[in-house]
């Protein structure tokens, strides 16, 4: 499996350290002996999710994006807000154009949404919605066909969803991404994941009401908001702790605040920032030294002091590596002894969180 593909290397530019991606990930499939992912997973359709998917993935949708070099998908996940975009270009617009095609043959496709949200389009394609309901995976279900006792793995949807009134009536969608809790079975242990793309700080807070209000009559509801790893959401930005960035560190929402302190692990928490180094702030984009200072305390708070990880800064900003997590009985681990490649997200025996 792997979650989102942006190859955003200036490969004009020597001192440009980010990643070959496209090259590495060419190499991890080699080295696996085939051609193909399970799934890819498009959280959302910005450039530095998607960036240079055209070029590496064959799309069935058109003969152009056809040919033995590049990676077979057989099944795509994307949230409802790509079939129904209408101004994407680029990489975007492919796509979607893929995600349309696989949806209307009713094959290979995973769409995120509430079951309802696709119904106007499919009928404007002909397409009766109940023949693609088992396409269709809500907020606060399981993924279908994944088990965590026999596969290993099994993935909860925290988002997309809807938000109604008190009789029922559907009244907004967030519509912006793929948030995901995997949680890996191994050695008889369980190690939750938490994929959030670049949700922020109000849709956060949304996920955290709605699992908590679900919790009071389900126990076991309350454990899709704990987590051993995390990848922090919009690349450490403060937006997704708050509408206030904060002198000197940002203090979250409260529930937000409830998702890094009550549920975390008590014992090494990992959260991994998928971004640039973090340096003292003079850019508005992220990341943000305020989000960074206020993620470190967190996990350092915890009984057992965890890690705040900067994929541009690992092991070290001068020559950064794949981070590469390992899975295994005692929970998650960085893996000390680089390997070549990228690890998928999923792979056997051991478990692998690659980023």
């Amino acid at each position: 499996m792997l979650v989102d593909f942006a190859d955003m290397k200036d490969k004009s530019d020597d001192n440009d350290k980010r990643i070959d991606l496209s090259k590495a990930l060419r190499d991890d499939l080699d080295q696996a002996e085939r051609n193909h992912y399970e799934v890819v997973v498009f959280t959302h359709v910005d450039a530095d999710h998607v960036k240079g998917s055209s070029s590496f993935f064959q799309f069935d949708h058109a003969d152009g994006y056809k040919d033995d070099s590049r990676a077979v998908i057989n099944e795509l996940w994307v949230p409802a807000a790509v079939i129904l975009e209408k101004g994407t270009s680029g990489d975007g617009r492919v796509i979607r154009q893929e995600a349309r095609y696989r949806l209307k043959q009713g094959s290979g496709i995973r769409v995120f949404s509430s079951p309802g949200l696709l119904d106007d389009w499919l009928e404007k394609e002909g397409i009766n919605p109940s023949d693609r309901r088992g396409l269709i995976t809500d907020a606060g279900q399981l993924v279908p066909g994944y088990e965590k006792y026999s596969m290993g793995v099994e993935f909860f949807v925290h988002s997309p969803f809807a938000t109604r009134s008190a009789d029922g009536e559907l009244l907004d969608r967030n519509k912006d991404s793929i948030a995901l809790q995997a949680t890996f079975r191994s050695g008889g242990s369980d190690t939750r994941v938490h994929l959030f793309a670049d949700l922020t700080h109000d849709v956060l807070d949304d996920i955290v009401r709605i699992t908590e209000y679900h919790g009071a009559s389900d126990s076991a509801r309350l454990d899709r908001l704990k987590w051993e790893v995390f990848k922090v959401p919009h690349h450490s930005s403060y937006l997704s702790l708050s509408s206030e960035k904060g002198e000197n560190e940002t203090e979250p929402i409260p529930r937000v605040g409830k998702l890094y302190e009550q549920y975390k692990t008590e014992s090494r928490p990992i959260l991994v920032s998928t971004s640039k180094p973090i340096l003292p702030d003079t850019d508005d984009q992220p990341p943000h030294e305020q989000a960074a200072t206020y993620y470190k305390r967190s996990v350092r708070e915890a009984e057992v002091s965890g890690s705040y990880v900067v994929t541009m800064e690992y092991p070290d900003e001068s020559d950064p590596q794949p981070l590469i997590i390992e899975i295994g009985s005692g929970g998650g681990t960085v893996r000390k002894r680089l390997i070549s490649g990228i690890g998928p997200v999923v792979s056997s025996p051991t478990p692998r969180a690659g980023s």
